[in-house]
C-alpha cells in the first residue's frame, strides 16, 4: 500500500486554514470550532433552553460527544439491536460571544451531526428540530445574536427511542460543530461544486460550479476569483465579474483547463484545492476552499468499473460508523488507524452502511484512495423489525425511528447529504437504500422470494429462483400493494440525487430482485446492487442484460469473490464487514458482530488475513489452527482428506468466519486442523524442521490450504515453494512478559489527536500468547484524556471507560487522546505482579 501523506497533509493544511479566526480588520470569513466549552446534562430538564437557567452543575465537556458509550452495557432500558448501552434524552448548552466587528455580517452554526432528534436554542429563541442524526444541518444565528455581550445556544437530544435504530447508532452532538461568520455577499455552506467532465493524462476540464448569496438589500457587483492549487503550487486562476440584485443568489460556472493533471486514483490519490475568493470593490470579502481530485469513473454493464480508464475491480466491504470503545464519538486517528489496516488488506472501498458519514471520515477516504458508496437510508415509509427475532414491524415508542419522518425530510435529508459530499473524489455512487423491500407488502416470499429455503438451521442458496420469472409477476400482481408504492419512492429519490449531481450513477441495495428487477425499483437504479445474491448474477444477467449489477452487500467468503474475477460485468463486491460493529446482537451478553475483518479494538482477525491473500499483490502467508471437532471439517477415512460437514452454502459460509485459533498451544495427540491462507501457489508446511507436506492453491475449491496434524509442542512454519515468504506460530510457555506498543512517538496538544496502545501476553522468551487470557491495567502519566479500553471480543461487555480489563487471545487496547496542554505522557502495564516497560511520548 501507498498511503500518499502530502494528501493528508493538504487535508489539514486547509482545515486549518478555514478554521482560522481571522483578525477584526478582516472583512472576509471567519470559521470557528465550536466544540469546545460546553456544559451537558443528561436527563429532562425544565426551561433548560433559557438563558437564565443555572447550569453550574452539569459537566463540562467538549465535542464530537457520545453519551450512550459512556455507561456500561446492560439489559435494562437497552437493546441488542443498539448494543445494551442506553438512550435518553441529553441536554448541551454553550455560552459564547461574538465581536462587535460582525453585527453587519451573517453568522450561522453548522452541525454535521447530532443523534438524534435534535432541537436548538440561541437566547432562547427556538429555532428548530433535525430528526435525522446522520445528516449535517445548519441555523441562522444573526438575527437573535447579542454582539458583544454572551450568548447561549441549548440543544436538546431526544433518544428516548432507544431501539431506534438496528445497530449502534450513539447518542448525542457526535460530530463536529463550527460557528461561521462571513460577509453579507458571500459563498453559502456547500457553495461551490468541483466537477472534472472531461479527464485524460494530458489535460482535465475542471468545471467549478459557485452560488452566491447577496443578503445586501441593494444590488451589488463582484468578482469572483477560482484559483487552483495543487499542493502549494497555483496551476490555474480563472476570475469572473458578477451582478447580483439585493436578497437574491446566483450561481455560475467556470471551466478551468488543468494541463498534464496528477490524477486521483487508489494508488496514487493525489488532490487540488480550489479556492475561491470573492471580491467588492477591489476588497476580499470571502474565502471558501475545496479540495477535490481530477478523476474519471465509469460503470459498463459488460465489463465493469473504470477509473480513469482503467478496469478496476471493487474490492470493498461496508463499515457502520461506530469506532469501538469510542461509539458514535470517533477521532480522526481512530478512523486513519482503521481504515489504513484495511487498506494494507487489499481493500480499495468502502460501502457507508446504511447511513451517510461523517464529512472527516470523507476526507480519510480521499486522501488514502478509497472509493466510496455513500448511502443515505436504511428505511423509508416502512419501518423495519429494530428488535430482532420478535416479528415487530410497526413503530412502537422504544422503536420509534427515521421512518416516521422520511416521507417529510427524505428529500432535505438526501439534498444534504450530497451537497456535503459532492466534492469528494473518493464517492462513486450515492446509494438510496439499503434492503428496503422486506417493508412493503408486495414483495417477500408469497412474491416468489428467492433464491433460499431452509433445510433444519441450514440455508441453501439456489442458483435460480424457484419460480419462473412470469409466476412471480403473475404473483406480485395479485397482492395487496400497501400505503406505499416502493417503486415510486425509489424513483423520486433517484430524481433528487439527480437533480444535485448527475456525476455519480445511483444504486441501491436490493435484497430481493427477483421481484425488484421487474416492479420499478431497479429502473429508477443506475445500477442494481444485490445483497447476498451472489448465486443469481448468472439470472440476473440473462433476463435483464441491459441492468448494470454489482455486489453491495456480501459474506467474507471466497465463494463471494470467486465471481468478480469470473464474470466481468460484476465489476466487484462490499463485504458485510470490514470492523465488527456495536448492535445487531440477538444475545446477551453480546455488544455486536463478529463479522468484520478487523475487530472491535481493530486488530486482524484470520478473515483478514485471508482477503489479503486475495486482494493484496504482495506475497502472503497466514497460519491458523483448530481442533478436528471444532472445526468445519470431518475426515474421509477412505480418502484420507478433510472434507466439509456441511456443504458448502451452509449458515458456516455466510456472516464471520469460522472458529480458528492464532496459537500452537494444545493437548498432545489432539488432532488439529492447520488452515493455511496465502496467495503463493505451492505451500510446504513444518513442525520444527519436519516436513508435513506440500499443498496447492489449485487443489482447493475455498482457497484454504489444509493439513491435519496430530499435535506435539515446537514450532509450526509454512513456506513457500516459489517466492521466498514464510510464517510461523510457536508454542508459547507460562506469561511472564507484557509486551507494550504505541502507534505514535509523539501527539500534538490540540484534544484531538489519539495514541494506541496495545498489550500482548508473552512467555519469557518472548513468544505470544494467544490462548491464556489476564486481567490487565494501564498506568497513565501526563496531561492526557483516557478515552477507554477494549479487547476486541463480541463477547466482551466490560466497560469502556476504564483502565482495567480482560485480554481476548491475549492482547487489549488502550486509547488516549491529547489535551490542550504539553506534557510528557508515560504508559505502562501490568498483570499481578508483572509489569511491562514504560512507554514515554510527548504531547507538543
Amino acid at each position: 500500500m501507498r498511503v500518499n501523506f502530502q494528501n493528508l497533509f493538504l487535508i489539514v493544511l486547509a482545515t486549518c486554514l478555514t478554521a482560522c479566526v481571522s483578525s477584526p480588520k478582516n472583512s472576509g470569513r471567519v470559521v470557528e470550532d465550536f466544540n469546545f466549552g460546553w456544559k451537558f446534562h443528561l436527563g429532562t430538564v425544565d426551561k433548560a433552553s433559557s438563558t437564565d437557567f443555572d447550569d453550574t452543575q452539569w459537566r463540562k465537556i467538549r465535542l464530537p460527544h457520545d453519551w450512550s458509550v459512556e455507561h456500561s452495557f446492560t439489559q435494562e432500558n437497552a437493546a441488542g439491536a443498539t448494543a445494551f448501552l442506553p438512550g435518553g434524552i441529553g441536554w448541551y448548552r454553550k455560552t459564547f460571544e461574538v465581536p462587535e466587528t460582525t453585527k453587519d455580517k451573517t453568522t450561522w452554526i453548522e452541525f454535521d451531526g447530532a443523534y438524534s432528534n435534535s432541537e436548538v436554542w440561541i437566547n432562547g429563541h427556538y429555532l428548530g428540530k433535525h430528526p435525522y442524526g446522520y445528516t449535517p444541518f445548519k441555523y441562522n444565528l444573526s438575527e437573535h445574536l447579542k454582539y458583544g455581550e454572551k450568548n447561549l445556544i441549548a440543544i436538546k437530544i431526544d433518544r428516548s427511542a432507544y431501539i431506534d435504530n438496528r445497530w449502534y447508532p450513539g447518542s448525542g452532538i457526535y460530530r463536529h460543530v463550527k460557528l461561521v461568520s462571513a460577509h453579507k455577499l458571500h459563498i453559502p455552506q456547500w457553495g461551490v461544486f468541483v466537477s472534472t467532465p472531461n479527464v485524460s493524462e494530458e489535460s482535465a476540464d475542471v468545471l467549478v460550479q459557485t452560488n452566491i448569496e447577496n443578503q445586501f438589500d441593494t444590488h451589488k457587483q463582484a468578482v469572483v476569483e477560482t484559483s487552483v492549487y495543487f499542493n502549494t503550487l497555483k496551476v490555474a486562476s480563472k476570475s469572473y465579474d458578477l451582478s447580483i440584485d439585493g436578497n437574491k443568489a446566483q450561481s455560475l460556472d467556470q471551466l478551468i483547463r488543468i494541463e498534464k493533471p496528477n490524477l486521483w486514483d487508489t494508488e496514487n490519490p493525489h488532490l487540488y484545492q480550489a479556492v475561491s475568493k470573492v471580491y467588492v470593490e477591489d476588497i476580499l470579502v470571502d474565502t471558501y476552499e475545496t479540495t477535490f481530485g481530477i478523476r474519471d469513473i465509469k460503470f459498463d454493464k459488460d465489463t465493469g468499473f473504470y477509473l480513469n480508464g482503467k478496469n478496476t475491480l471493487i474490492k470493498g466491504v461496508c463499515l457502520h460508523h461506530d469506532g469501538g470503545l469510542v461509539g458514535a464519538a470517533v477521532p480522526k486517528g481512530v478512523w486513519e488507524r482503521r481504515l489504513k489496516k484495511l487498506k494494507e488488506s487489499g481493500c480499495n472501498a468502502i460501502r457507508t452502511a446504511h447511513n451517510p458519514p461523517s464529512e472527516e471520515f470523507l476526507d480519510i477516504c480521499d486522501a488514502l484512495g478509497f472509493l466510496v458508496q455513500d448511502e443515505a437510508f436504511d428505511e423509508w415509509n416502512n419501518p423495519k423489525d429494530k428488535r430482532h427475532n420478535y416479528n415487530q414491524q410497526e413503530a412502537s415508542p422504544l422503536t420509534r425511528g427515521y421512518t416516521e419522518h422520511f416521507t417529510e425530510w427524505a428529500e432535505r435529508d438526501l439534498k444534504s447529504m450530497i451537497l456535503r459530499d459532492r466534492n469528494h473524489p473518493s464517492i462513486i455512487m450515492w446509494s438510496i437504500g439499503n434492503e428496503i423491500e422486506w417493508t412493503y407488502k408486495r414483495y417477500g416470499q408469497s412474491t416468489g422470494y428467492w433464491g433460499e429455503t431452509k433445510v433444519g438451521d441450514v440455508d441453501y442458496y439456489w442458483d435460480e429462483p424457484p419460480l419462473s420469472v412470469e409466476q412471480i409477476k403473475t404473483n406480485f400482481n395479485k397482492a395487496e400493494a400497501g400505503s406505499y408504492n416502493l417503486a415510486e419512492t425509489a424513483k423520486k429519490l433517484s430524481k433528487w440525487v439527480k437533480e444535485v449531481d448527475t456525476t455519480r450513477p445511483v444504486t441501491a441495495n436490493l435484497v430481493i430482485p427477483s421481484v425488484s428487477n421487474f416492479s420499478g425499483y431497479a429502473e429508477a437504479l443506475d445500477i442494481v446492487g444485490l445483497s447476498y445474491r451472489q448465486s443469481v448474477y448468472d439470472y440476473c444477467r440473462k433476463h435483464y442484460p441491459d441492468m448494470t449489477f454489482l455486489g453491495t452487500e456480501n459474506w467474507t467468503r471466497y465463494h463471494e469473490w470467486k465471481p468478480v474475477l469470473e464474470k466481468p460485468f460484476i465489476s466487484g463486491i462490499f463485504m458485510w464487514t470490514g470492523i465488527n460493529y456495536m448492535g445487531e446482537s440477538n444475545n446477551w451478553p453480546r455488544r455486536g458482530s463478529g463479522s468484520g475483518l478487523l475487530d472491535f479494538a481493530g486488530f486482524e482477525k484470520p478473515s483478514y488475513q485471508m482477503f489479503k491473500s486475495l486482494w493484496s499483490d504482495e506475497p502472503h502467508i497466514h497460519i491458523t489452527t483448530q481442533t478436528l471437532e471444532k472445526s468445519p471439517y470431518k475426515l474421509n477415512k477412505s480418502t484420507n482428506q478433510l472434507v466439509e460437514k456441511t456443504p458448502l452454502w451452509s449458515a458456516r459460509q455466510t456472516w464471520g468466519w469460522q472458529n480458528v485459533n492464532e496459537h500452537w498451544n494444545y493437548e498432545a495427540g489432539n488432532n488439529i486442523v492447520v488452515e493455511v491462507y496465502t496467495n503463493q501457489p505451492e505451500v510446504e508446511l513444518f513442525l520444527d524442521n519436519e516436513s508435513l507436506g506440500t499443498k496447492k492453491l489449485s487443489d482447493f475449491n475455498d482457497h484454504i490450504l489444509k493439513w491435519l496434524v496430530p499435535y506435539k509442542g515446537g514450532k509450526l512454519r509454512a513456506k513457500s515453494t516459489g517466492v521466498r515468504v514464510e510464517t510461523t506460530v510457536q508454542t508459547a510457555g507460562a506469561v511472564s512478559q507484557l509486551l507494550l506498543e504505541a502507534d505514535k512517538k509523539d501527539i500534538n496538544a490540540n484534544a484531538y489527536d489519539v495514541v494506541h496502545f496495545t498489550v500482548q501476553l508473552a512467555d519469557e522468551l518472548g513468544h505470544v500468547i494467544k490462548n491464556e487470557e489476564r486481567e490487565v491495567t494501564f498506568h497513565i502519566e501526563g496531561d492526557a484524556r483516557l478515552l477507554g479500553v477494549d479487547n476486541g471480543s463480541p463477547a466482551s461487555v466490560q466497560d469502556y471507560q476504564n483502565n482495567s480489563l480482560t485480554t481476548s487471545n491475549g492482547k487489549a487496547l488502550m486509547i488516549l487522546q491529547s489535551n490542550l496542554n504539553p506534557s510528557t505522557l508515560k504508559v505502562k502495564v501490568s498483570s499481578g505482579n508483572i509489569e511491562s516497560k514504560t512507554i514515554e511520548l510527548k504531547i507538543n
